[in-house]
């Protein structure tokens, strides 16, 4: 007898087996593509910000950034402490102080080698404590204030979403920064023996003469005025810089690009975004320091300014405020991503 199968037509039996193919490899498809649908996708099945990339923004995520915010201000601020201290003594004594180099020689000329570290651990220890807030808090409003807006409008206005979100959390990072900077400027200020310079002794008599250095939070005013646009600017100038980057410059997928490139990009937008900060929290970062004076006891904000003259306020060490801030915040960033990406969680910001 005849098998069926002779007559059979080979156009239709080609198309049999291609349709055959092709279903296996669509039941084939959602086993690739399930980690990334489960990332994306929320508990309660809505649209949330912290569900919306490759990486949960979940508790761990959080704290993961807690950590790298602490490592990544508290080692730079400790790095630059030499600059630190002679760009507060510009601010305090102009007439003395009058440039980077010169001051330096002033410093260690007067008072040894050593004096251009003072005030290292305050600045390790508060700095820290600032970036845990900082860095931490800034990813937890970002997400907040984009789950308030709603997935259209987040996009929308993701700029101001950054300014709301680096804002909040400014506003908790110099709470917990401020005990500690006000030691470290009356350290770094302190005419040579008027003043301990180690950190216990020093500490102990900011709190005894509290009623004299209002400690531990009489700067926190001037610090808020100060830190928050500089942070607003920090992290708006650097999301805005890396969007550009990856818009304009690299434009291919962000993920198509290695580490180091990602990396290269992180430090270019910090740097950038670092010298804007300078310029915008520079008045304020001088009162601070004026406030440590003893001739300023009991003076308020404005009158410290006014007397000390808004143009000096501008620019009297300026320059190097921006060759400090400039490198900081980008070392900022880039040890931020580069800690970000050992835990698996990829760089800051994108297209």
């Amino acid at each position: 007898s005849l098998h069926p199968k002779m007559f059979a037509n080979p156009v239709l039996a080609a198309a049999q087996r291609a349709l055959q193919g092709e279903r296996k490899e669509q039941c084939l498809i959602p086993s690739v593509q399930e980690p990334l649908k489960a990332a994306a996708a929320s508990p309660s099945g809505k649209w949330d910000s912290r569900y919306a990339g490759a990486v949960p923004h979940d508790t761990s995520y959080y704290l993961k950034c807690v950590l790298g915010g602490a490592i990544s201000c508290g080692s730079t601020h400790l790095a630059v402490t030499p600059l630190d201290v002679t760009k507060c003594n510009m601010q305090v004594n102009p007439a003395k102080y009058k440039g980077l180099v010169s001051g330096l020689k002033t410093i260690i000329a007067e008072e040894g080698a050593g004096a251009v570290l003072k005030g290292w651990l305050p600045t390790l220890l508060g700095y820290s404590a600032q970036g845990m807030f900082k860095f931490g808090l800034y990813e937890y409003f970002k997400d907040f204030y984009s789950n308030l807006a709603g997935e259209e409008n987040s996009k929308k206005y993701k700029g101001w979403i950054w300014l709301a979100g680096s804002a909040s959390a400014e506003f908790f990072a110099d709470l917990a920064l401020c005990p500690m900077e006000m030691v470290k400027v009356k350290v770094q200020t302190s005419a040579a023996g008027s003043w301990p310079t180690s950190f216990v002794p020093a500490t102990k008599l900011m709190i005894e003469k509290s009623a004299e250095t209002r400690f531990p939070f009489g700067s926190v005013v001037p610090l808020w005025s100060r830190q928050i646009p500089y942070t607003m600017a920090k992290f708006f100038f650097f999301e805005k810089v890396v969007q550009l980057f990856y818009t304009h410059v690299f434009t291919a997928p962000k993920e198509t690009y290695n580490k180091p490139t990602q990396l290269g990009i992180t430090f270019a937008s910090g740097y950038i975004a670092g010298v804007v900060c300078a310029i915008v929290s520079h008045p304020a970062d001088t009162v601070v320091s004026l406030m440590g004076k003893p001739a300023n006891k009991g003076k308020g904000f404005g009158q410290i300014a006014s007397e000390f003259g808004y143009l000096n306020l501008c620019t009297k060490g300026l320059g190097v405020r921006v060759l400090m801030i400039g490198t900081l915040t980008g070392l900022q960033w880039w040890i931020y991503d580069t800690f970000k990406s050992a835990m698996g969680m990829g760089t800051t910001g994108g297209k």
